[in-house]
């Protein structure tokens, strides 16, 4: 084992926030090989002390900016 971190597949609707429920944009790896998921907000008020715990976090919050097709 090269102590890789294993790739991450996209979020999708399915994926809601631990904290409310609403769609999740952020996952935290963490050492246990546990992970939460954050929606955008949750993800930003939490991101110091996420950052204290994860392995790696995958932030795709950005697709909130981005123009959805018609």
């Amino acid at each position: 084992m090269t102590g890789a971190i294993a790739p991450t597949k996209p979020l999708t609707a399915l994926d809601v926030c631990d904290r409310c429920g609403a769609q999740a944009y952020v996952r935290v790896l963490l050492a246990n090989s546990g992970e939460l998921l954050f929606c955008a907000h949750h993800g930003r008020e939490h991101a110091q002390a996420l950052a204290k715990v994860a392995v790696d976090i995958q932030d795709e919050s950005n697709r909130l900016s981005e123009p959805q097709p018609q």
